[in-house]
């Protein structure tokens, strides 16, 4: 069972990867909600989109270093993203790819 609202501070202190959750309040329930590789890699195509650092990469989507580093190696094979002179930018395929991610959200 889910803590109630006024419950969620002592629930998150309790929650190791409590990063990775959203929170939802539906009358006095908190719902949690795992994100999705999916939606960390948008939020990160997101933030690099007129370039940045991966320390503000990190601290903007809410991972740690050693996540955000396997992310933004995934990111680059696949090309949807670009390192240059130490910033992240986010390249035309990976402006595609976040729309289309964007249009299939339920």
């Amino acid at each position: 069972m889910l803590p109630k609202k006024r419950d969620a501070l002592i629930y998150f202190e309790s929650v190791d990867t409590y990063k990775d959750y959203f929170e939802y309040i539906v009358g006095e329930e908190l719902v949690l909600k795992r994100r999705s590789r999916t939606d960390i890699a948008v939020d990160i195509l997101r933030v690099a989109m007129n370039g940045a650092k991966k320390t503000h990469i990190v601290y903007e989507v809410n991972l740690n270093f050693n996540i955000a580093q396997k992310y933004l190696e995934m990111l680059k094979e696949k090309e949807l993203i670009k390192h240059e002179n130490g910033v992240f930018i986010t390249t035309d395929k990976g402006k595609v790819f976040q729309e289309m991610a964007k249009e299939l959200k339920l």
